[in-house]
């Protein structure tokens, strides 16, 4: 009688959480002006949540993205923004995405439609204003559910049921749906991590095999972009305790060589994983003492800065071993020539690969955390007036001895030290 009662009241008290939540986006972000625009486009218009934001929700877990679907087509969605004087974007115009820009945040918004035909990368669609078959189209059930504003669920696959459940469900044939996009082996094992509580269907592995070739017709962008999220997951340690999602991401990216290790981290490191960046991450992740690494960033394209901070990380890990590489005095010089983020990156990139969190890089962490970069104290112009020297190499050559003396001696440098070198 207690457990009947129990499931009753929280079946009460859901519904007054999720409408909090959808009535707290509505009132917080400016979505409340593309519902009101569409809402009123016509007599039939429609617009709803759907996707990610609504899993997340039902989840309780922080929403980031608003992703909104309608029953209008592509230009008729342009209109309507254009008519209450919101910004867009046609950012994926081909598929029925538009991109309403509010308030410094993007909402995309994705007309309803069927995927006609598709390749394993893109699809051909026929827009339609029937939200199952829009909902038919979609890769697992807890991302077919649709809201209204105040929260009132359209959940034609029950993927509610499944969320709560820990069930990560193909909608249909999973076979059908891997092969009409192939990055759906990457969001299966990334929503597997997160939300699953139970193991992995026999069926599923087998299409998941069956089809992992099909990896290969995907951009570089779409994987990097998957792995990501993958990488950046609250769930990332559960990979250590799931063979299948281990295979499949080394089968993938076989340059994670040392994503083995993530259930060998000492506590420390454990502690700190979901706040590092994913530079730092996929970077513990790939570099050994191969050029694995370097052949990573050659496969993949990364932002140029991204590419600069791991090659720091690479070339520095070669000097790990070298005699008080992680003293003060050899950090301090690095950290004047690079970023502070720098030098607390390979301090942890360190401590990720100690079995043991070494108290002293902990300390040297904590020390740099707070240390702020000297400014070398000398001006040009004031030493070619008092040493009545001239412009040019030579003075050049006199400058950037006093600065490596400066730096070999912890950021000082004596009046004495500045006469001798003058004097010469």
């Amino acid at each position: 009688m207690f457990n009947f009662l129990k499931k009753i009241l929280k079946t009460s008290r859901e519904p007054n959480l999720r409408e909090r939540s959808f009535s707290k986006i509505y009132n917080n972000t400016e979505v409340s002006k593309i519902f009101d625009a569409i809402s009123n486009f016509n007599e039939t218009s429609e617009i709803r949540y759907v996707g990610g934001c609504v899993r997340k929700i039902l989840n309780q877990e922080e929403v980031d993205d608003i992703d909104l679907a309608v029953n209008l087509n592509p230009n008729e969605v342009k209109e309507c923004l254009q008519s209450n004087n919101i910004k867009f974007f046609e950012t994926g115009i081909e598929h029925g995405t538009i991109t309403a820009n509010l308030g410094k945040k993007n909402f995309e918004i994705t007309s309803l439609r069927e995927d006609v035909d598709t390749d394993g990368r893109h699809a051909n669609v026929k827009y339609t204003n029937d939200w199952l078959k829009d909902s038919l189209r979609r890769d697992f059930t807890f991302n077919s559910i649709y809201a209204d504003k105040e929260g009132n669920l359209f959940d034609p696959n029950g993927g509610a049921e499944h969320l709560e459940e820990g069930k990560v469900t193909f909608i249909g044939d999973p076979n059908k749906r891997i092969q009409e996009d192939y990055l759906r082996i990457l969001r299966y094992v990334r929503f597997f991590l997160n939300y699953s509580k139970e193991s992995h269907h026999l069926s599923v592995q087998k299409s998941i095999k069956q089809n992992i070739s099909g990896i290969g017709n995907l951009s570089k962008e779409r994987l990097i972009s998957e792995l990501k999220k993958i990488i950046l997951s609250k769930s990332i340690l559960k990979i250590s305790e799931d063979p299948f999602s281990l295979e499949i991401l080394k089968t993938i990216f076989p340059q994670l060589v040392n994503l083995n290790c993530l259930g060998k981290l000492n506590n420390y490191s454990k502690s700190l994983l979901n706040k590092k960046s994913f530079v730092f991450l996929i970077s513990y992740l790939i570099i050994d003492e191969t050029d694995n690494a370097n052949y990573f960033l050659f496969k993949y394209n990364l932002s140029n800065e991204n590419k600069k901070r791991i090659k720091f990380l690479i070339d520095n890990y070669y000097l790990f071993s070298e005699k008080d590489y992680f003293s003060k005095k050899n950090l301090k010089r690095i950290y004047y020539f690079n970023d502070k983020s720098y030098v607390i990156d390979l301090l942890d990139l360190k401590i990720f690969n100690s079995k043991v969190a070494s108290n002293k890089l902990i300390e040297l962490k904590k020390y740099f955390e707070k240390f702020e970069k000297p400014i070398f104290p000398l001006n040009s112009r004031d030493l070619l007036d008092k040493y009545k020297a001239k412009e040019g190499k030579d003075f050049g050559q006199k400058i950037k001895l006093l600065e490596n003396i400066w730096l070999n001696n912890s950021f000082k440098l004596s009046k004495k030290e500045v006469d001798e070198v003058f004097s010469n």
